[in-house]
C-alpha cells in the first residue's frame, strides 16, 4: 500500500517540481552569446515574466523560469541556457547571501526610445547595432517627435551621437563638401525653420532642454560619443551663445565661459569650451580630444570598478561584466576629463593614472543618466564611412556588454536602501 502512496506521491509532486525550476542565463565565459541573452531576457519581461539579475554571479547571470519558448528562443539564438531545480537554486541563493552578490528583481520592460534621424547610417550607433542585435525593441525619434512631447511615452531614451550645439560636430572642417554633411546640414536647417526656430544650435538646445525635463520627471538616459559632452553645454549654454558663425550666422560669445550655468547640467561643471571654429573640438570634458592634432591621446585600456552589490545595487547593474579589463576605443568624445566632473557623479570606469575616465552615472531630480565615451566598443579607430560592426562576430564583447546592462536597468524593483 505504501509504495502506491509513494508514486501518487511522486506523480503529484513532479509537475510541481518541473514548474518550480528555472532557468539560469550564464554570463561568465560559459556563455555562448552574451549579447543575445539581453534579448531573451528582455523578451522574457515583455510577456508579463519576472526575471532576475544575479549581479556578480557568474558574470551577472539572469535567472528566468524554465519555459518551452524561452527554451526554444535561446537553442534559436544561440544563447547557453543550464535548468537549476529547486535544491540548487537554494544553493545559488546561500552563495550570493554570502558574497559581494545580489539578486534584483526585474519586472517591467522599459520602454525604450532612440534619438536617431532617419536617415542615420548603419554605422552611426553602437547602441542601435547592439538593440537590433539582441533582439529589443525600441523607436526612433527625432527633434520633430521630442518637440511633440513623445518623450512622456518612453521610460529610457538613448542618444545617438549628436551634437546638441548645432555645430555638426563641426564636420564642416573636414566635409564642407561632402554629400552627406551637406544633405545633413539642409535637412537639420529646414527641420529647426519648420519647427519655429531661426536656427538649428536653438532648436538643439529646445531638444535638450526637453531630455533635461524628461531626465528630472523620472527618465533614464544613457548616451554615447558626442552626445554626452554636447548635451551639457547645451543645457548649460542654454541662454548663451556657443556655437560658431557656421551654425547660426554669429560668432561665439566670446565671455561664453563665464556666462554658463553649470547648476543646470547633469554631470559636469565648469569646462571650458573651445572658442576657435578652426579646432574640432568642443570643450576640455573630452580627455582625449581624438580630432585635434598635437592633443590627441593615445588609447589604453580601462577598468570597470567593483562595487558592493548589496550595497550600490544600481552601479553594480551598470558594470555587470564577463571582464574587468576592456580595451579603450574613440569617439568624437572619448573620456570625461576628472576636473569637469560633478561631486555627486559616480565613476563606473576608469584608466589607471588618467586624468580622465570612461564610464560615469548619477541621478538627477527623479530620473538617472549614464554616460559611456567612445563610439564604438569593437571599432577602436572609428572612421566615417566604415561598414557596420558585425555583432555575429562580437557576441561575446564586453564593451557591448556596458550599453545592454543599461538597457535593463530600468527594469530593476528598486529595493530600500539598507542601513
Amino acid at each position: 500500500m505504501w509504495r502506491i502512496v509513494t508514486l501518487v506521491a511522486l506523480l503529484i509532486a513532479s509537475p510541481l517540481a518541473a514548474h518550480a525550476q528555472r532557468l539560469l542565463i550564464p554570463m561568465d565565459d560559459g556563455q555562448t552569446n552574451h549579447l543575445k541573452a539581453y534579448g531573451l531576457t528582455y523578451k522574457a519581461m515583455k510577456t508579463g515574466v519576472q526575471a532576475e539579475w544575479l549581479l556578480n554571479y557568474r558574470g551577472g547571470s539572469f535567472l528566468l523560469p524554465d519555459a518551452p519558448e524561452l527554451r526554444r528562443r535561446a537553442a534559436l539564438d544561440g544563447i547557453s541556457t543550464e535548468p537549476i531545480s529547486d535544491a540548487q537554486l537554494a544553493g545559488i541563493r546561500r552563495e550570493i547571501a554570502a558574497g559581494n552578490m545580489e539578486s534584483v528583481p526585474l519586472e517591467k520592460a522599459p520602454r525604450i526610445a532612440v534619438y536617431t534621424p532617419l536617415e542615420a547610417q548603419p554605422w552611426d550607433d553602437a547602441v542601435t547595432l547592439a538593440l537590433k542585435y539582441a533582439g529589443i525593441e525600441f523607436t526612433p525619434i527625432y527633434d520633430e517627435q521630442v518637440e511633440q512631447g513623445d518623450l512622456t511615452k518612453y521610460d529610457w531614451l538613448h542618444l545617438h551621437h549628436e551634437d546638441f550645439t548645432g555645430q555638426f560636430n563641426k564636420f564642416q572642417l573636414g566635409y564642407r563638401d561632402a554629400p552627406w554633411f551637406r544633405d545633413m546640414v539642409a535637412k537639420n536647417a529646414a527641420m529647426a525653420k519648420k519647427l519655429g526656430y531661426a536656427s538649428v544650435p536653438g532648436l538643439k538646445k529646445d531638444v535638450a532642454e526637453r531630455i533635461r525635463q524628461f531626465v528630472e520627471r523620472g527618465g533614464f538616459l544613457f548616451a554615447m560619443c558626442g552626445a554626452t559632452e554636447t548635451i551639457e553645454l547645451a543645457i548649460a549654454g542654454k541662454d548663451v551663445d556657443i556655437a560658431g558663425e557656421f551654425a547660426d550666422g554669429t560668432p561665439m560669445d566670446p565671455d561664453a565661459d563665464s556666462r554658463m550655468q553649470w547648476k543646470r547640467s547633469l554631470a559636469f561643471k565648469d569646462a571650458h569650451l573651445e572658442h576657435s571654429p578652426f579646432v574640432n573640438s568642443m570643450s576640455d570634458i573630452d580627455g582625449h580630444q581624438v580630432n585635434v592634432p598635437g592633443r590627441r591621446q593615445p588609447l589604453g585600456t580601462f577598468t570597470l570598478f567593483n562595487f558592493s552589490a548589496k550595497f550600490d545595487p544600481v552601479p553594480s547593474m551598470l558594470v555587470q561584466d564577463h571582464r574587468s579589463v576592456i580595451n579603450d576605443y574613440y569617439g568624437v568624445t572619448t573620456s570625461f576629463t576628472k576636473a569637469t566632473l560633478k561631486p555627486g557623479d559616480t565613476v563606473l570606469a576608469t584608466e589607471e593614472g588618467a586624468p580622465w575616465v570612461k564610464y560615469i552615472h548619477g541621478d538627477y531630480g527623479k530620473g538617472t543618466w549614464t554616460y559611456l565615451g567612445g563610439h564604438d566598443p569593437e571599432d577602436p579607430q572609428h572612421a566615417i564611412g566604415n561598414p557596420p560592426t558585425d555583432l555575429s562576430l562580437h557576441k561575446s564583447s564586453p564593451g557591448y556588454r556596458l550599453i545592454l546592462n543599461n538597457v535593463l536597468f530600468p527594469a530593476a524593483k528598486k529595493k530600500p536602501l539598507k542601513t
